[in-house]
């Protein structure tokens, strides 16, 4: 990126006079057909479709263009690549570079969808997997083989948010098997709290449905490649047919105005919040990256410049499905909806059997119900008396 700090860049990237044309805002240039007005012009837009050249519907518009150009600023990359939501980003990137006799490397804390992906629609496929706990650090190097071709990372990890130490596992790949593809959901981060690719990873891919569009009302996935990986993961976006509508990448590229003031009111009242409930004497333990005593918060404090609105917690008990549901269904502020990252404070629970149900062979090392919250942007004091409330209905 450039010099530009990173709330400069949020309001100005992909905003130049091509994508604008006079407006605030980029265009919103919805198009099956690009209409060439010459044999001439037909043979350079031929030749530059994959460099920006308008040539067809399924190749971008101009408003893809402009989100495109936004993300490689953001996050640093050589291209970026756009699909209809984040598990389809996670899946199309594994799929561009793996092939049948293929292994991958995936955390047992990876979002359950790109945990199935792998063990229900590349098995199918002859292509392996093989789980590695998110701590394993440098020591992922004895878990590689010849034909590991995929080091999929997340960080935090899904639900109960460890922070693996990125750097370490990126230099034992490197060193090991540096023709390795390493590929990391950095939905939590935004592409902007942790700067995966100035890391080494190759490939930072989103849940841009998440904190990119920031009001839960589209859905879009975002994978941002080095210049080692971009083309091959391009071209295999195009092949397998994924793309998304130009409003969709419209109102992204909008909700990228807003992201540095959003993130910052999330981390204010989350961490207001997950201070007040590792004092709650319900409370077992708090997993926010950000906590002293949260798994991973050391590589956190030293790889990332913030923390977002979503973190977890478990309770001293595992609730009865009374006090579930009495839990759960009396919220007034906090919804339950999967999904997160807009401006709404969200809740989910989940019993430890579930957690451990997804994580085979590797468990879970709690006994009690685990929460799952979204802090959004409403009044911190009004969140926490909802929460507090929801306690009274437990005790």
């Amino acid at each position: 990126m450039s010099a530009k700090h990173i709330e400069t860049a949020l309001v100005t990237a992909g905003r130049s006079k091509r994508f604008t044309q006079g407006s605030v805002n980029s265009v919103i240039q919805r198009a099956s057909s690009l209409v060439f007005d010459s044999v001439a012009a037909k043979k350079q837009a031929t030749a530059g479709r994959a460099q920006g050249e308008l040539f067809y519907g399924r190749r971008g518009t101009l408003t893809h263009f402009s989100l495109q150009e936004a993300m490689c600023e953001l996050e640093g990359g050589a291209g970026c690549a756009l699909f209809p939501c984040g598990a389809a980003a996670v899946a199309n990137t594994i799929l561009a570079f793996v092939e049948q006799g293929d292994r991958v490397l995936m955390p047992v804390t990876a979002y359950e969808p790109t945990q199935d992906f792998c063990s229900k629609v590349l098995t199918r496929m002859g292509v392996a997997t093989d789980w590695f706990d998110p701590s394993i650090g440098a020591d992922i190097a004895a878990l590689i083989q010849p034909t590991t071709r995929v080091v999929f990372l997340e960080s935090p990890g899904s639900i109960t948010m460890e922070v693996p130490d990125v750097p370490a596992i990126v230099a034992a790949v490197r060193a090991r098997a540096p023709d390795a593809v390493i590929v990391m959901d950095n939905t939590w981060a935004a592409g902007i709290l942790f700067k995966a690719l100035d890391a080494g990873v190759d490939i930072s891919v989103q849940a841009g449905t998440k904190y990119l569009v920031g009001h839960s009302d589209a859905m879009i996935g975002t994978a941002v490649a080095n210049a080692r990986c971009w083309e091959q993961l391009r071209e295999n976006a195009y092949l397998m047919g994924q793309m998304v509508d130009a409003d969709t990448a419209y109102v992204t590229s909008r909700g990228l105005r807003t992201l540095g003031v959003r993130l910052r009111q999330h981390q204010e009242s989350s961490l207001r919040i997950a201070e007040w409930l590792a004092a709650h004497p319900l409370v077992a333990r708090v997993n926010h990256p950000a906590l002293p005593g949260s798994k991973g918060h050391a590589f956190w404090q030293r790889d990332f410049t913030g923390s977002s609105g979503l973190f977890s917690f478990i309770l001293t008990k595992r609730l009865t499905d009374d006090e579930y549901a009495r839990f759960l269904d009396n919220f007034t502020h906090f919804s339950m909806a999967y999904s997160w990252g807009g401006f709404e404070s969200l809740i989910l629970a989940s019993q430890p059997e579930e957690i451990a149900a997804i994580r085979p062979g590797v468990g879970v090392d709690f006994t009690g119900t685990l929460v799952r919250v979204h802090i959004g942007l409403e009044n911190v004091e009004d969140l926490l008396a909802d929460l507090a409330a929801g306690f009274e209905r437990i005790v």
